[in-house]
């Protein structure tokens, strides 16, 4: 297996980290409001006569970037996760059919107990995690072969935008928080909001890096890993748990914020080779700076306007998904 490392971990890490130092603050200064370096730090400190800046700054500011942080760390550790135990390429939550899941869930949670907002990140997650099973089910089932997974995801993607389509249009409460609720949005999350998922999400973390060594084992092959003592089904299923859970967390309270999972597991490859351990934690690195960096483009090159995260996220990730599929060449087993 080719392992190119362009940069050494130590540096990377340090340089990630930078970045986001740097665009916290960043994000922090800027929005429709705009706040000076010395307006910022007199309402951090809560000087007297900049209680609307620190209102600002504490109930609006800091628990949006917390969720983007989150939202970039959960996806791309279910990204990385999904792509290893399914030796796939092209899987992530968006293209197997694990975001539509959740929201085929979410909506049958809203129109069954509309009331009931509690109950979306627990209707995600079996969203989420059973569509998983599905998946894998059905790519056993057909032999295995790394395309049916993607072609898997792709068919139970069309039917649950179809079941999604149906109920809303029954509903048209429904139908309401169900648009914002597809294009992914970081506007108006709560802290409250962002507990229970950056706690699971930071669980899911902890637990993938504990396993790191068998899920580096796991993606040389079923055989390979039967052979090195691995249990091949109960990994992988705890894997898929964790992946599963990860994505859910986020889709609960961001909705289907799609692409990051699919995008920052390759660009982690391409920084840092096929190590499971630091691609786990690059890509965290990685994928909260690359939804912080959206949220914020998103905020500020529209203002007063606002550009959903989702849709620039989107934007970035569909001609992405289409090189990827153009350079075949670079997996040429996908189809076997």
């Amino acid at each position: 297996m080719r392992n190119e490392t362009f940069l050494r971990p130590v540096r990377l890490y340090g340089i990630l980290a930078g970045c986001l130092g740097i665009t916290t603050v960043l994000s922090l200064l800027f929005g429709s409001a705009v706040f000076s370096p010395r307006e910022l730090w007199r309402a951090f400190v809560g000087e007297p006569g900049y209680e609307t800046c620190r209102f600002i700054l504490f109930s609006l500011r800091f628990p949006r970037l917390f969720a983007a942080c989150i939202a970039g760390v959960g996806l791309s550790l279910s990204g990385v996760l999904l792509q290893n135990i399914m030796g796939n390429p092209l899987a992530s939550p968006n293209t197997i059919g694990v975001n539509a899941g959740a929201g085929l869930t979410v909506v049958l949670a809203l129109t069954v107990f509309p009331t009931a907002i509690l109950l979306l990140p627990f209707a995600a997650f079996s969203g989420a995690f059973g569509t998983s099973l599905f998946i894998l089910a059905v790519s056993r089932k057909a032999g295995g072969g790394k395309g049916t997974v993607v072609l898997a995801g792709v068919a139970c993607t069309t039917l649950f935008q179809a079941l999604i389509s149906f109920l809303s249009t029954l509903d048209t409460d429904v139908l309401s928080l169900y648009t914002s609720f597809s294009i992914g949005s970081l506007q108006g999350v709560t802290t409250e909001q962002i507990l229970l998922p950056g706690a699971l999400v930071l669980l899911c973390l902890a637990a993938a890096l504990l396993l790191s060594g068998r899920i580096a084992v796991l993606s040389l092959g079923d055989g390979i890993a039967a052979s090195l003592g691995v249990r091949v089904t109960r990994m992988r299923t705890v894997c898929l748990l964790l992946a599963s859970m990860s994505a859910a967390a986020v889709i609960s309270y961001a909705g289907l914020l799609g692409f990051v999972g699919l995008v920052v597991p390759h660009m982690t490859r391409k920084l840092i080779g096929h190590d499971v351990r630091h691609q786990l934690g690059v890509s965290a690195l990685l994928g909260a700076l690359l939804v912080m960096l959206a949220d914020l483009a998103g905020r500020v090159l529209f203002s007063p306007s606002e550009i959903s995260v989702g849709i620039l996220m989107s934007l970035i990730g569909a001609p992405f998904f289409f090189i990827l599929l153009l350079k075949r060449k670079e997996f040429p087993d996908a189809d076997h």
